[in-house]
């Protein structure tokens, strides 16, 4: 088990909050802060009714209740008080450059010298952005939503950063039930969300050009691609189908990636009436007037049973597993 620290997070936003619950459950004190008032004080009853869904499906650790979070995981609206002694520093705040660059300036006049930083950033390179003193001790630890559930983290080290500070970060990851994936440079969204861009961008086409209805690419991915992809994985997968079969696929050209674009039609009609996805009640769907809320707590319930599952079936292609790299 890796040793507790002082952790500060820095953006009590949709990653924010959820990220000091996880670090707060890991054993980590935790200061949280947000430059918006209405968000931070918004952070404490967010964190407490996840808390209260992982309890109730066994997920939360024993006897860690409400107050106790309260406690572990406090919020600070000064910006020095919320990093005075941190060990490591999580920011998690919007994906705008010079937002971030602002930030990272404040936080270098009142981070301690030795403190870690860790950008939770999607796409963007975060090293540039910060002050080039600042990159001994700096990396990427990103991680999807809700991190409380979703186990995976992408971890990029600055190109100057310490490899103490990168094992020290890795180590609490992995300590707490977490699967981190170390890249050996910058790349911007990393593996899984490269990936998701472009089943995005597919499905977007398929919308826009008529192929296809949004629950008949939900069911195609549920009961098709999701089914198998949990137990064997992408590349193990290819291993199942056969290589060859996927070598004459590529050869012959059955398939045509549609072209890259800078919108979707579909989506630009949903959200110019208003329906923005699940927080504006419709988006692909409608919601049928339920609170966000009362959504985020069952898919979160659907989660755990899902992860439960998965712990009881194992895997047939996963860490552990020795790969027969080209």
């Amino acid at each position: 088990m890796s040793r507790q620290m002082r952790v500060a997070v820095l953006g009590a936003g949709t990653m924010g909050h959820a990220l000091a619950l996880v670090f707060a459950m890991g054993g980590h004190s935790v200061r949280l802060t947000d430059a918006n008032p209405e968000t931070l004080a918004r952070a404490p009853g967010l964190m407490a009714k996840a808390l209260t869904t992982l309890t109730a499906m066994g997920e939360a650790p024993a006897g860690m209740g409400p107050e106790q979070l309260a406690q572990i995981c406090t919020c600070h609206a000064d910006l020095a008080e919320t990093v005075e002694g941190a060990e490591l520093i999580i920011e998690a705040i919007v994906e705008n450059p010079e937002a971030k660059r602002t930030l990272y300036a404040q936080l270098d006049a009142c981070a301690p010298a030795d403190a870690i930083w860790a950008s939770n950033t999607s796409y963007l390179d975060a090293f540039p952005l910060m002050p080039p003193h600042r990159l001994r001790r700096a990396l990427i630890a990103h991680w999807y939503t809700p991190p409380y559930l979703v186990d995976l983290v992408d971890l990029v080290a600055s190109p100057e950063c310490e490899p103490e500070a990168m094992a020290t970060v890795k180590e609490a990851i992995e300590a707490m039930g977490k699967v981190p994936i170390v890249l050996k440079k910058f790349i911007p969204g990393y593996i899984a969300n490269r990936i998701q861009a472009a089943f995005q961008n597919e499905v977007q086409f398929l919308i826009d050009e008529g192929y296809a209805s949004a629950q008949d690419i939900d069911d195609s991915a549920i009961h098709g691609i999701a089914l198998r992809f949990m137990i064997i994985g992408i590349m193990a997968k290819a291993d199942f189908t056969g290589l060859p079969l996927l070598q004459h696929t590529f050869r012959n050209k059955m398939y045509t990636p549609p072209p890259e674009t800078d919108h979707s039609r579909s989506m630009d009609a949903l959200i110019a009436r208003g329906d923005t996805g699940v927080m504006g009640g419709r988006g692909y769907y409608d919601w049928g007037g339920r609170a966000p809320a009362e959504l985020f707590e069952e898919r979160d319930a659907k989660l755990i049973a899902l992860k439960k599952a998965m712990r009881q079936i194992g895997f047939m292609a996963g860490r552990g597993m020795k790969a027969n790299d080209a």
